[in-house]
């Protein structure tokens, strides 16, 4: 009986792989030796797709831009509503994965995906209207917002002991231990409130645009 074949190595099998244990395990967890253990295969093969581990997180990194919707984009929604619907979908795709936000929080570099994010966002800006310097300046602004809003959960990180919170040393975190309970619709409530304010705030802005056209 002929011996079952081993799948074959390709970037993609490689790239989600690595998302996978990055996913589960951290940034730290990553090593070509890891991850080539994890593929069946070894290590010195990895290099004819991926020079450096470097390069293998800055894959996976694009490949979680590559997840993020940009047809809100193209299909002739208004900037602010686009702009809303972009930073929910690229939060889901950060709250799916955080472990690799360090890495795209440097920025898109060359990461194709990345770029085409960066550029879809400012193209949208420019043409609904905005100077390109303020466009520039929405696009950085979003990026803070959003990737400050997956590198951690606010509610999470208070823990559940109620006794954590002696009303003598802070008298108004009586409920404070409650909040674990509550993380996701606490951090959602949390993201939209601090969104619809951003996009407020910017609607003033382009309306003040406007009048001095």
């Amino acid at each position: 009986m002929a011996r079952p074949r081993k799948p074959l190595l390709s970037t993609d099998r490689i790239v989600d792989t690595a998302r996978e244990l990055v996913d589960t395990e951290g940034l730290t967890a990553l090593s070509t030796r890891r991850l080539a253990a994890e593929l069946g295969v070894s290590g010195p093969s990895l290099y004819n797709h991926f020079a450096t581990k470097d390069q293998i997180l800055e894959a996976v990194a694009d490949s979680v831009s590559a997840q993020v919707d940009l047809s809100m984009f193209e299909d002739g929604r208004a900037w602010r509503t686009a702009l809303h619907d972009w930073a929910v979908s690229y939060r889901a795709a950060l709250r799916d994965h955080p472990n690799i936000v360090p890495v795209l929080a440097r920025g898109p570099g060359r990461r194709p995906a990345g770029l085409r994010l960066a550029d879809a966002v400012f193209g949208a800006m420019v043409e609904a209207g905005w100077p390109p310097a303020q466009a520039t300046s929405i696009g950085a602004l979003m990026r803070y917002f959003i990737m400050g809003s997956a590198l951690g959960s606010f509610a999470g990180g208070f823990v559940d002991d109620e006794t954590a919170y002696d009303p003598a040393d802070y008298p108004h975190l009586g409920q404070a231990h409650l909040l674990a309970d509550q993380q996701e619709k606490i951090d959602e409530r949390a993201f939209e409130t601090g969104l619809t304010a951003l996009l407020d705030g910017l609607s003033q802005q382009y309306a003040q645009l406007e009048r001095g056209a």
